[in-house]
């Protein structure tokens, strides 16, 4: 039996119980999965029951994408090495007495943007969604800009870059002369952006699904953008930690539909 949760903190208006249970009852898995409130001066102590306890895996929403690196190498767990450089990683999931800290925001991400225009991309944040974004694109898009709340962030990207060239800006910087930007921030940080955008971005990527939509991927619909909402995100990152977690061979373009359907409906209900 699969015993498995979403962690974070906040996490009640987390919809990855209803994708989850949704898909270990397509797939006739016996499942239990269920959001926990888990804080990052919690999740050493946290994961060293888990162990125990035996759980099956997590997902790991914000804030413990980051705080889970570097208690995982403390507790011994294996942290694949491209969640390390990436300092992020969003599930783990049991090998025998240990569990392995990987990061599906990564994969998902890259199948997002198969064939999306990127050569010029601008990242809206640093932190460890924005990372995992750049992990993806990084030799793709020859220019990838960022603009960031904090400076200190910077160091921690340009060790993930090896191919694309990086540039920081303010958070005033325009957003109209890129092929594609994604934005990673939380609730209400790109709201003054949506009155300044008066043309349209090839792609905008809005990471958030509350609330839904923002005002920023309202303003970029209006504009005629082709979008990819928190929605994707959330259900594409879900199908492999899905497959980790269940250990069964699916296909992902029939779950994927579902799980698009169940998240929808709900939002919109």
């Amino acid at each position: 039996m699969i015993k498995a949760a979403v962690l974070g903190s906040p996490i009640s208006h987390s919809l990855s119980p209803l994708l989850h249970k949704r898909a270990y009852q397509i797939l006739g898995v016996e499942a239990s999965y269920q959001a926990v409130e888990v804080r990052p001066e919690n999740a050493k102590e946290f994961f060293k029951a888990a162990i125990e306890e035996n759980w099956t895996g997590f997902s790991l929403t914000m804030p413990l994408k980051e705080s889970v690196i570097d208690v995982g190498v403390e507790l011994g767990f294996w942290v694949d090495p491209v969640a390390q450089k990436m300092k992020s990683g969003n599930t783990m999931h049991r090998q025998g007495q240990t569990f392995q800290v990987t990061s599906t925001d990564r994969t998902g991400f890259m199948r997002l943007f198969e064939g999306v225009e990127c050569a010029k991309t601008l990242i809206i944040g640093g932190g460890g969604t924005a990372r995992a974004a750049l992990s993806a694109l990084d030799g793709r898009a020859g220019e990838i800009d960022f603009l960031l709340r904090s400076p200190s962030r910077q160091d921690a990207l340009l060790e993930i870059a090896q191919d694309s060239s990086l540039s920081f800006y303010p958070m005033d910087h325009a957003l109209d002369s890129y092929d594609l930007v994604i934005s990673t921030v939380p609730a209400g940080v790109t709201d003054a952006m949506s009155e300044a955008l008066t043309s349209a971005i090839p792609t905008f990527c809005e990471v958030l699904y509350n609330p839904f939509p923002t005002k920023l991927l309202e303003r970029a619909r209006s504009l005629g953008a082709s979008t990819i909402d928190g929605i994707d995100l959330l259900v594409e990152q879900a199908l492999d930690q899905i497959a980790l977690f269940s250990g069964v061979e699916f296909e992902y373009t029939m779950m994927r539909d579902e799980l698009q359907r169940v998240a929808r409906t709900h939002l919109n209900s």
